[in-house]
């Protein structure tokens, strides 16, 4: 689980074993989690987060989707 970013209370990664799904990244605050689409930013799924916090961290993705996908695509070498 390579984590790319931390920003407060969020960690931000991927699975290694995804390889075959499209750019993505996965955040995590304690017991919440959600996964993210990168091409466009959109949630794919969530678990726990409320609707206000989704929209922070949905913010938090667009500021830096470009290192999302770079990392990503470092990683899986896309």
């Amino acid at each position: 689980m390579p984590t790319v970013l931390r920003i407060g209370p969020y960690r931000f990664f991927f699975y290694s074993n995804e390889l075959g799904e499209p750019p993505h990244i996965h955040v995590q605050r304690e017991n919440s989690l959600a996964k993210f689409w990168l091409e466009p930013v959109t949630l794919a799924i969530s678990t726990r987060f409320s609707s206000h916090e989704l929209n922070k961290v949905h913010g938090h993705i667009i500021n830096n989707r470009e290192k999302f996908l770079e990392a990503y695509n470092e990683y899986f070498g896309g």
